[in-house]
């Protein structure tokens, strides 16, 4: 290699300690086989579930392995595993030096930490930063800010497993009040700070609060609760960009469940679901739509890449989340989204890897050392 950082390689990081695991597997391996149809050098890197680090051999390829395979990473050839520390010192050591593209799900990947370890050891990596990710991975701080931004966000109230263990009457009745505003017994309880909806569960009615609610703690010590909406039409926006003033909102797509709503088993077990990668919203709506999806993308300060989600009930659009770090998988609709509207896959991860290394350079260019500073 000349050393130019068009021909940096990249490094995808997959499977992580979370929940998601094995959605980040399939992930991360697709984002490596579209790097390589693109013709980048691409180096996956599997985080086991004990936080073990491991290099899969340079030309891994998943081969419809089951992410099950990915438990016993030695007995795919996989060197390891080291230390998050030992890793990022092997990464920044690569010449030319890499971009790093993040495909981990869910804390301890999503959420900002390993954002922070790639910036302390000065690594270029695809998608938003520490503080973006962090507030796209918890609930309760984006809809506290979309709400103070006067983004639609529909009826909710945050929980914490201490305030619900000490005093679940307290906490029974503030779920009575949010019902009760909202005008209907159903609401969903979810884990903050996890996607792929796991640990999210619909009480029909006041007696299965108190169950709904344990299933979102057995995820996460914050749980939030909102009114559930009868039957609203699940929209999702691609958005790609680093500066607000470039940024491009692709979409929106559809989600048609199969399930009362679209959880894990809808996503990843079952052909209940229906992804699509474009929809009949009319006209005006979908522009509404996008620019929602623009404007909550800027309020958290996203960068590079994510998934805006929405709830569509009659003529009125609510903002979801902002998922920082979409699915990359078969069935997932941030690449589907972006190939209808022109950009497949391989196209997409080459656009999010020139994104990353446009913000470095840029970064970097303004970083101020001591030597800078007046003595």
């Amino acid at each position: 290699m000349s050393g130019s950082r068009s021909e940096a390689p990249v490094v995808v990081l997959l499977g992580g300690t979370s929940a998601e695991h094995d959605v980040s597997v399939r992930s991360g391996t697709a984002i490596v086989d579209a790097l390589r149809a693109a013709g980048r050098r691409a180096q996956p890197v599997l985080i086991d579930l004990d936080g073990g680090w491991w290099w899969l051999p340079a030309d891994h390829a998943r081969a419809g392995r089951p992410p099950s395979a990915y438990d016993e990473p030695a007995a795919l050839g996989a060197a390891g595993p080291f230390s998050a520390g030992v890793a990022t010192d092997i990464i920044a050591a690569i010449a030319p030096p890499p971009v790093a593209f993040i495909a981990l799900h869910g804390p301890a990947g999503e959420d900002g930490t390993v954002q922070g370890m790639l910036e302390v050891a000065g690594i270029a990596y695809a998608g938003s930063g520490v503080a973006a990710s962090a507030i796209g991975m918890d609930k309760t701080l984006f809809k506290r800010l979309a709400e103070t931004a006067g983004l639609p966000v529909v009826p909710w109230v945050a929980i914490r497993d201490t305030t619900w263990r000490a005093d679940p009457a307290r906490v029974l009745a503030d779920l009575d009040a949010l019902a009760a505003a909202a005008g209907s017994p159903r609401l969903i309880a979810k884990p903050a700070r996890l996607g792929s909806s796991i640990g999210m569960a619909i009480a029909h009615e006041v007696g299965e609060r108190a169950a709904a609610l344990e299933t979102a703690f057995a995820h996460d010590s914050l749980a939030i609760v909102e009114h559930c909406l009868d039957h609203p039409r699940e929209l999702e926006v691609s958005v790609v960009g680093n500066d607000p003033a470039t940024t491009v909102a692709f979409g929106p797509g559809e989600v048609r469940p199969g399930h009362e709503f679209y959880d894990y088993a809808a996503k990843y077990l079952t052909d209940d679901a229906r992804t699509l990668p474009t929809t009949d919203l009319p006209g005006a709506t979908a522009a509404e739509v996008r620019r929602l999806a623009l404007a909550a993308y800027a309020l958290i300060g996203a960068e590079g890449f994510a998934r805006v989600d929405f709830l569509v009930d009659g003529d009125r659009v609510y903002v979801s989340e902002v998922n920082t770090i979409p699915g990359f998988t078969e069935i997932s609709l941030f690449p589907q989204v972006c190939a209808a509207a022109g950009m497949p896959m391989p196209a997409l991860c080459t656009r999010i890897v020139t994104l990353a290394e446009e913000r470095h350079a840029a970064r970097r260019a303004t970083h101020v050392r001591p030597g800078d500073l007046p003595r």
